[in-house]
């Protein structure tokens, strides 16, 4: 199961307002980033307490673009949502019940065993692991991310990962904001229903940055001449 598309009006509206197709007319992959959101078996796993069962389907994707984008000369993040034993009193205490709290904060301290990555992501030596603080990733002090990629000369981010409506839209929204050019990878966002996952998308489209899909933009690497696979 997938995601349903964007409505065709909604997208065509928001390129006429551009004047153009796409956000970004050229992405050059060595200075792009795959940031990977959460897709940790605290999110993934079935029961597990913060499960976002959408984001199963979307493991393929998210491998696929990941070693197109490492063959074009990319940068590819995984970036996880980590606590300490405090948390973050800011949700703990008052956006979801003290049980339910304690679960999730014990699932996401570094090296419990739902903190780590869902196990049929291809993650590669060259991949960096990055954790996160707060929802977004590119909130300033909530991880090392948004100087690790300026230290590197990346300049544009491909986001995916989960929640789409939660961590991956603030995470894209304050890298716009920050001043990077980025894209949300829409067959490799997920989100726990369609309504949540189409409406983050279409008003990050309308008002942030640019929503393509995973083949598009494994396509867009190889129309540049790089030598992308899309198997």
């Amino acid at each position: 199961m997938s995601h349903p598309d964007l409505p065709a009006d909604i997208v065509e509206a928001a390129a006429a307002r551009r004047g153009r197709p796409h956000v970004y007319d050229r992405i050059e992959p060595e200075r792009c980033a795959l940031v990977v959101i959460d897709m940790q078996r605290a999110f993934v796993e079935q029961g597990a307490p913060s499960e976002v069962p959408m984001a199963r389907d979307i493991v393929p994707a998210i491998n696929r673009l990941a070693a197109a984008l490492r063959r074009a000369g990319g940068q590819v993040v995984w970036v996880q949502a980590t606590f300490d034993e405090a948390g973050w009193p800011a949700f703990f205490d008052h956006l979801v019940t003290p049980e339910h709290g304690r679960r999730i904060l014990a699932a996401l301290q570094q090296g419990a065993p739902l903190h780590g990555l869902w196990p049929d992501l291809t993650v590669a030596a060259a991949d960096w692991v990055v954790p996160k603080f707060r929802l977004s990733a590119f909130l300033p002090g909530a991880s090392t991310l948004p100087v690790r990629l300026r230290a590197a000369g990346i300049d544009t981010v491909l986001i995916t990962g989960c929640m789409t409506n939660v961590c991956c839209d603030s995470s894209a929204r304050d890298a716009v904001m920050t001043d990077f050019k980025t894209v949300m990878v829409a067959d490799a966002n997920a989100a726990r229903t369609d309504a949540a996952h189409l409406a983050a998308l279409t008003t990050f489209l309308q008002a942030f940055g640019d929503v393509r899909t995973s083949d598009d933009l494994i396509a867009h690497f190889a129309d540049q001449g790089e030598t992308v696979s899309v198997a």
